[in-house]
């Protein structure tokens, strides 16, 4: 009887609470964001353009300093080694990796590049070719950024780069 009686009670739950709350309106304190697709805006092409190419030669450079440069000063790097926080840890992260595994090639590719209120969120790929201790090796893997207007240049406000899984060696 006990068993019955709370399925019951959760009918009506479900039947008279659950609606209830879907249909609540926004209040004041509430806002809801618009996204802006920009891959069509010729001015948006043009200012991300520019800063993915300062990027690609930064790192065919092996470039750490003018890569840091891109970020914000509290920018966030986000990447399977761990988070670096603050252009100065972002150069000290690349001025290592390039000093273990300098890049011979980089380039990228953007999938898509979005506004949110004064704010732009972009993804894509991104492929190089390093020089490993057993000679060259292809890598490639998985990019998102988000971009704030600093000045009057946008930055990098946080990269999160990933890389490919490698096959298994079974």
């Amino acid at each position: 009887m006990k068993k019955g009686s709370l399925l019951a009670v959760a009918g009506l739950v479900i039947c008279f609470a659950v609606p209830a709350f879907a249909q609540q309106k926004n209040t004041a304190d509430s806002k809801i964001v618009q996204q802006r697709d920009l891959l069509g805006v010729a001015k948006a092409i043009d200012d991300f353009g520019a800063l993915s190419l300062k990027l690609d030669e930064a790192f065919n450079k092996n470039d750490a300093s003018a890569i840091a440069a891109l970020f914000t000063e509290d920018g966030i790097l986000v990447t399977s080694d761990g988070m670096f926080s603050g252009r100065q840890a972002i150069e000290k992260r690349y001025a290592d990796i390039f000093q273990r595994w300098p890049i011979t090639t980089f380039s990228g590719q953007r999938y898509q590049l979005n506004a949110i209120d004064n704010a732009v969120w972009s993804v894509g790929e991104w492929w190089s070719t390093i020089q490993s201790e057993t000679g060259p090796k292809f890598e490639g893997g998985y990019w998102s950024a988000i971009y704030i207007h600093e000045g009057n240049a946008w930055k990098i406000r946080m990269l999160t780069v990933s890389g490919r899984p490698q096959p298994s060696r079974d």
